[in-house]
């Protein structure tokens, strides 16, 4: 066995690195979080003839002048000793996008690979890139690969395991010489002659890949000669010297140069136009065809990014994702009502059949049957919503709906991104709060963290699709809609007040994003998001809901006085009646309702699951069920209006365990994580009032 190779995958967001990483490794992959921050870290080993490799899929990044947690993990990671190769993976449909980091990698000094992914797309587009020249400009080896077909993979290891040691020897051949009159770099003929008589200067072409203006290469052999004499120990003191020029926080902390002569200023802006204009150069010979790009991404772009258009039209679809959601899921949540009511009937009557004893039948029946198997009926809508919601993402709308939102987003002191994990927030909760990480500002993360729970998510559509469609039959679907337009409206809200309350108004970078290729969507990326999330759903309803559903019936079977047959005995109707005057004012003055939203905080399902234990009605979702369970609530003077308050108040306030726990594992404060619990709380209540009393005036 050799000695084990340790390559790192790095590539812009959406550049196929992630799928590539998983060709090589399939599912032999550990996902960890980096030593000291939240970000993941994903490691697998991969063989190839006889040598062990170590792949490291490191953050997408689309720099390394390190801004976002995701920029500083990678960059640390690259410099570290920990890597042995680096394979940059490339969109090669956006290859000029993706050759800025190409461009910083190799100032690193490090092994570099560039692999080339998604060339089917360039074909389809009928441009061709000329994989003989660019090696040739670049000085690093250049492999096409398509991660979605898998071609290509074992020529990029085999280039891998070849070039860890070929760290000098790479013949560069993307310089015209001084001779040939052709300006170098798009610089001027009269640039280029003054640039000879520098005769230091002159191999400078034949040894990096990227060569700055004559101002910027003097300044760098300056900081070359002070950094070998003060820090004889780095291992690539031009990557130094160029960061030093481009005032680098983190390089200035490491190798402190009191030298004002050479830093006079930050070199940033002018060093990364030579750069975009090397990648000008670079385009010009390397990609044929480019002027074919597609149209047909850019003429629908017209009409979605519109600036009038584009939030009504996300509005609408969304809007079409819920008629579907209900159309079609309540048609398919039919059969499975029908199912449960036979599987129910079944049980209790083989339990008795066997004489078991009341208490038991109860805790199967009125407890776990009922709780667990009233959620999992509403598994076709929850399903449709999740394929609607993987269609969108993966055919490239999403990061369009972000765009559109930047200029809103922009007045409430946040950026476009901050709407990107309050999108996911309509999946759940979890991954919309971890994807706040991708914010550069930190006070940014905090209010996104606070706001993304308002997004309705998946788990509060059942409570929607019940309490709407037994107290406005005729209208649920606009009813649940508006809960959905509810969540966005009061997250904007708070975000607004939030900026208005914050005297630090930081707002200083605009949104930067890349607006992907509208693709027809891949169906195994479908299949596997929405395998993935179904599965989540049944895994809490397995669990979490399952618990929850036994500890329901036990609250509401035994009292002080033990197993009680009276519900207004028992621990539970205690528990609800010492919180009612709280609920009381916003219309849910009912100990069951306050009983099933406290328990709600466990996962927001278990309202309804908890709503069938509580008023004891076996198959809630059926139309029986719901004429019975409305039969009971009017009993209890429970109208419409207060089921919409309840639908409100589910909406707004705490989010489920799951998501509390994610919040504290993000901010790593239990101050933190306990504030936003007692926000939305404060919020779900003012909004509730307000509802109810606003509803009571017009009913």
């Amino acid at each position: 066995m050799a000695h084990e190779l340790s390559i790192g995958f790095v590539g812009n967001p959406n550049c196929g690195k992630t799928t590539l990483f998983n060709a090589y490794t399939g599912a032999n992959l550990k996902v960890a979080n980096w030593p000291g921050v939240t970000v993941e870290k994903k490691e697998g080993r991969f063989q190839y003839h006889d040598h062990e490799y170590k792949l490291v899929d490191l953050p997408g990044t689309y720099s390394l002048t390190s801004y976002t947690m995701e920029e500083q993990v990678s960059r640390q990671y690259i410099l570290s000793d920990d890597v042995d190769v680096i394979i940059d993976v490339a969109d090669a449909s956006a290859l000029e996008r993706n050759l800025y980091l190409t461009l910083q990698l190799i100032e690193l000094g490090k092994p570099v690979i560039l692999a080339l992914n998604m060339m089917d797309i360039v074909e389809k587009r009928g441009m061709e890139i000329d994989t003989h020249r660019l090696p040739e400009m670049l000085g690093i080896p250049v492999i096409p690969v398509s991660a979605r077909r898998k071609t290509g993979l074992d020529i990029l290891m085999h280039a891998a395991s070849h070039h860890k040691d070929h760290r000098e020897d790479m013949p560069l051949i993307h310089h015209h010489h001084s001779s040939a009159g052709i300006p170098e770099h798009g610089r001027s003929q009269t640039a280029q002659t003054r640039h000879s008589h520098h005769h230091h200067h002159h191999h400078h072409h034949q040894e990096y890949t990227m060569v700055y203006s004559d101002e910027i290469e003097n300044k760098i052999d300056q900081l070359l000669e002070v950094l070998r004499d003060k820090y004889p120990s780095l291992r690539n003191p031009r990557w130094y010297a160029i960061k030093l020029l481009e005032s680098d926080k983190e390089v200035l902390k490491q190798c402190p140069i009191d030298r004002p002569d050479i830093l006079d200023r930050s070199y940033e802006q002018e060093i990364i136009n030579q750069k975009y204009d090397f990648i000008d150069e670079i385009i010009q010979e390397v990609l044929v065809n480019k002027e074919k790009k597609e149209v047909f991404t850019d003429k629908i772009d017209n009409v979605l990014t519109n600036t009038w258009l584009g939030l009504p039209i996300f509005l609408g679809i969304m809007a079409l994702v819920f008629f579907l959601t209900f159309t079609v899921g309540d048609w398919l949540k039919g059969f499975f009502e029908m199912g449960l009511d036979l599987f129910s009937g079944a049980v209790l009557s083989s339990l008795q059949a066997i004489n078991t004893a009341p208490m038991l039948i109860s805790l199967i029946v009125d407890g776990i049957i009922t709780g667990v198997g009233g959620i999992l009926t509403f598994l076709p809508n929850i399903f449709i919503l999740f394929l609607a919601l993987a269609f969108l993402e993966d055919s490239g709308y999403m990061s369009r709906v972000a765009y559109v939102m930047d200029g809103i987003m922009g007045k409430l002191g946040l950026s476009g991104r901050s709407f990107i994990p309050m999108i996911l927030g309509f999946g759940c909760s979890v991954p919309a709060i971890m994807a706040s990480r991708a914010l550069e500002n930190k006070r940014d993360r905090y209010k996104t963290m606070l706001i993304t729970p308002f997004m309705s998510c998946s788990a509060r559509l059942p409570i929607y699709v019940l309490f709407s469609e037994m107290f406005f039959p005729e209208k649920a679907l606009l009813v649940a809609y508006s809960m959905y337009l509810l969540g966005l409206v009061v997250a904007v809200l708070s975000a607004f007040f939030m900026h208005l309350l914050d005297r630090k108004k930081t707002r200083e970078n605009s949104l930067l994003i890349e607006l992907p290729e509208y693709k027809a969507p891949s169906a195994r990326t479908i299949a596997i998001y929405v395998w993935e999330k179904v599965k989540d759903y049944l895994t809490k309803a397995g669990t979490v809901i399952f618990i929850a559903s036994i500890l329901m019936w036990f609250l509401l079977n035994f009292g002080p006085s033990g197993y009680s047959a009276d519900m207004s005995q028992t621990y539970g109707s205690l528990l609800g009646k010492w919180i009612v005057p709280f609920f009381a004012p916003i219309g849910l003055g009912y100990w069951q309702i306050v009983v099933a939203l406290i328990a709600g905080i466990s996962a927001k399902e278990v309202v309804v699951s908890s709503c069938a234990v509580l008023f004891g009605i076996s198959n809630i979702t059926s139309n029986a069920g719901m004429s019975a369970f409305m039969g009971t609530l009017s009993s209890i003077g429970f109208g419409a209006l207060n089921a919409y308050a309840l639908m409100t108040f589910s909406l707004l306030y705490i989010p489920c365990a799951a998501t509390l726990a994610t919040i504290k594992k993000e901010t790593g404060s239990w101050g933190w994580t306990g504030l936003t619990a007692l926000f939305q709380i404060a919020v779900a209540w003012v909004v509730t009032f307000l509802v109810y009393h606003i509803g009571l005036l017009i009913v």
